[in-house]
């Protein structure tokens, strides 16, 4: 039996192409990892909190057919990008938050050990305070689309259910987490990440943050020996 590794593909919550990360992914695989891709509705079929709903399904199927698959069910990681790493962050926040499930966590709980974010949007109502090549506003936007079509700023209701730091308090048990971010992201701005490691680091949660100094929204800085001996030394520690 492997640790088992979900993997959730960023889309800005649109249609995933689920094979993109594929060849990165199965060098990974190779380290000793089974990883599976969570294929979620995209945010036009489906806003929020379809996305993080569909994970924890995923989770609970992969669970159910651990024998199959050759997965240790008691060692299971979330690993995102960008709309993927929000989910993931999302995930493993609110495993028991009967709300965000469509299954029962209590009749059927699942347990993340840990959580690897690789620049996710962490509060949508501040992506416009740093520079972007993208308005995150407007109701076509993807982060519009999440909440629905409509103006992000205008609906702070909606918002706050998609901000993984409303969730956070110091006695809640939350898995650890690493981060990784470029510095010189133009589309999902490094403040987002800031967000995050600092919510965290303020409710006692266990946090490590790497800035990838020139680094744009993903590529191949994000896949090199040394981050993913990064991301195997994290996982490593907490499976």
């Amino acid at each position: 039996l492997f640790p088992l590794v979900v993997y959730i593909q960023g889309s800005a919550w649109f249609k995933q192409d689920l094979g993109y990360e594929i060849p990165q992914l199965s060098r990974f695989a190779r380290k000793g990892y089974v990883v599976a891709v969570v294929e979620y509705r995209p945010s036009p079929i489906a806003p929020f909190p379809a996305q993080l709903k569909d994970a924890k399904t995923a989770i609970r199927f992969l669970r159910r057919n651990a024998t199959t698959y050759s997965i240790d069910p008691d060692m299971i990681a979330l690993w995102g990008d960008s709309s993927g790493g929000h989910t993931a962050i999302m995930t493993g926040i609110t495993l028991s938050d009967p709300a965000l499930s469509d299954e029962s966590p209590i009749d059927e709980p699942i347990q993340v050990k840990a959580v690897v974010d690789f620049y996710g949007p962490i509060d949508i109502s501040k992506m416009n305070l740093e520079p972007s090549t993208q308005d995150h506003r407007d109701p076509s936007s993807p982060e519009g689309m999440l909440i629905g079509g409509v103006h992000v700023l205008e609906n702070p209701g909606k918002v706050k259910p998609t901000v993984p730091i409303t969730y956070l308090d110091k006695k809640k048990e939350v898995p650890p987490f690493l981060i990784i971010h470029g510095n010189k992201d133009r589309l999902v701005p490094f403040g987002q990440s800031v967000l995050l490691y600092e919510a965290l680091k303020q409710n006692d949660k266990s946090v490590v943050m790497y800035k990838l100094d020139g680094a744009d929204h993903g590529g191949s800085p994000f896949w090199t020996d040394e981050v993913l001996e990064i991301v195997d030394r994290f996982l490593r520690e907490h499976l």
